[in-house]
């Protein structure tokens, strides 16, 4: 119990917070078996007991992480979004905005594998039960952030068709990652090239007459 009423004093949540950051950036760095009692307080700064004293076990350290890299990632999205102009977008226009927020920019090594540390959640959380709920509701809001780009870009893009396309572009990163090539990003570019007209046609102005 005291541990309890610990962490929810000011004191409490900062030490939380830290080291729920701590082991999000281990989580990126080198995927679930990088999160360790001894990793994490070590990165934090904080005595290897603070992971026990304000998490019940190495389970719920890792799903608040992962929570946490969820609540980042769906934060950036949002902010993007925000920022879109409204105008009427080509299909290679409409994909680089999409690209953009479904890949982000792929800069260097460090961001790379950011990207193989998000699928590798993705599968993990699969076989995790208790996670599999936070990456379900990371896809609704993907999907929903390509959706508002979609009408942003003068787009008419059922919910549906949209979740199409963000599986494909998952698939088509993985897939690059794997064999190479032309590389995550460009992949997934031509991918949305491809499908952007088929799945959200421009939406068209309605002609009284």
């Amino acid at each position: 119990m005291a541990s309890v009423t610990a962490a929810v004093t000011p004191k409490g949540e900062r030490r939380r917070y830290v080291l729920i950051s701590a082991a999000a950036e281990l989580l990126c760095e080198g995927g679930f078996e990088a999160v360790r009692h001894r990793a994490v307080a070590r990165r934090a700064g904080l005595p290897l007991a603070s992971t026990t004293y304000y998490f019940s076990s190495l389970d719920d350290l890792v799903h608040s992480a992962v929570e946490f890299l969820g609540a980042v990632e769906a934060a950036q999205l949002r902010s993007r979004v925000d920022a879109l102009p409204r105008r009427r977008r080509g299909s290679e226009a409409t994909a680089d905005v999409l690209v953009d927020l479904l890949v982000g920019d792929l800069g260097g090594a460090a961001t790379n594998e950011e990207l193989i540390s998000r699928y590798e959640r993705y599968i993990a959380c699969a076989r995790q039960p208790e996670l599999r709920e936070v990456q379900r509701r990371l896809l609704r809001q993907r999907v929903d952030a390509v959706a508002e780009a979609m009408a942003r870009s003068g787009r008419n893009a059922r919910v549906d068709l949209v979740t199409a396309l963000v599986y494909a572009v998952d698939g088509a990163v993985v897939s690059a990652m794997v064999g190479g090539g032309d590389g995550p990003r460009e992949t997934a570019r031509a991918t949305l090239v491809d499908m952007v007209d088929v799945l959200a046609p421009v939406d068209e102005p309605t002609v009284r007459v």
